[in-house]
């Protein structure tokens, strides 16, 4: 009985002493460099982001917040790293909808799974899609690209990051409400997809608003909608898909997710740092000009747009019989 007991008693300090390491890691976090994996090329969207909101953490916490750009596989690769990393709050990922919400239906041996392997800290910001046109097409609306799409099928060829991303989806999605039939030209990520749209080798492209915003403003190409559900306050003369068709929208965001099994503590000290560094007048204004719209949810809040998301996508992929090799 007397050894009994100590056992107990042994297994409570133990116990007692993993909690009370635990509260003082989350209190002293964080002691060194945080790494954020961008599952992207250096140069995108959600780059500049990670590294506008990484320079104003590292002013805060002390500690270098290091960007660490992994592309490929649809921002698999990065989201891989991530879910397999060390669950003590220093490696995060900014995702999107690629390697969250995409993948999962579109890749049939996906290596993580997002609802299970990542843990959502906090839906950052959210901009819309533009459908951008060469200046040589013939379409300012909606309405002229699908007729113009009716009276040509399979004639138009629209661009996009790769099979089976956002830019796809959003298009897919398009070409069923409209039954029309347009070619698609999948590319190994925006940026060459753009300049070929640029150069006239593709006629169309749905683009994130972050990016495309300059070359829509010096006539490089033309913006014909606006992917979410109302218009965007600095393209306030381009209607939204959804003003043709109202069960559209496709917007895109920006998300931070830390591996599952990080302490919830931690968890809410980065949301609650990054809620702060998006509270800024100077980093709102600036996503603002940009089009993007800030939202700093809350973890709870990330996991719910996540699942709805994913079932959304999966009926897209689905139906317009997306696959890949």
């Amino acid at each position: 009985m007397r050894n009994r007991n100590r056992l107990r008693a042994a297994a409570l300090l133990s116990v007692l002493s993993f909690v009370g390491a635990g509260q003082a890691s989350a209190q002293t976090y964080p002691a060194k460099p945080v790494r954020v994996i961008v599952p992207y090329a250096a140069g995108g969207p959600l780059d500049d982001v990670a590294r506008v909101v990484g320079q104003r953490l590292t002013e805060m916490w002390g500690q270098a917040v290091v960007v660490d750009n992994r592309g490929g596989a649809g921002g698999g690769i990065g989201a891989d790293v991530v879910a397999k990393s060390a669950p003590d709050g220093y490696t995060l990922l900014l995702g999107n909808a690629g390697p969250i919400t995409i993948n999962p239906s579109l890749q049939k041996k996906l290596p993580y799974d997002p609802q299970q392997d990542l843990l959502p800290v906090t839906l950052m910001v959210a901009s819309p899609m533009v459908l951008v046109v060469h200046p040589s097409l013939p379409v300012r609306s909606v309405r002229e690209l699908v007729a113009l799409a009716g009276a040509k099928p399979g004639q138009l060829n629209f661009a996009s990051a790769g099979v089976g991303n956002l830019q796809h989806l959003g298009m897919e999605a398009l070409q069923s409400m409209a039954g029309i039939r347009m070619n698609h030209v999948p590319y190994k990520g925006a940026a060459p997809a753009f300049v070929d749209l640029i150069s006239g080798q593709v006629e169309l492209m749905f683009a994130n608003i972050v990016g495309v915003l300059p070359h829509v403003k010096s006539g490089r190409v033309r913006a014909v909608a606006v992917s979410s559900a109302k218009r965007a306050a600095v393209l306030p003369a381009v209607a939204s898909v959804a003003e043709t068709y109202p069960e559209f929208d496709a917007t895109g965001w920006m998300g931070m997710f830390a591996p599952a099994g990080t302490a919830r503590d931690i968890v809410a000290k980065v949301h609650g740092d990054i809620a702060k560094v998006l509270a800024r007048q100077d980093i709102r204004g600036r996503l603002a000009n940009q089009g993007a719209e800030v939202i700093a949810s809350t973890p709870e809040q990330l996991a719910v747009f996540v699942r709805r998301e994913s079932a959304l996508y999966a009926k897209i992929i689905q139906s317009s019989g997306i696959r890949v090799d």
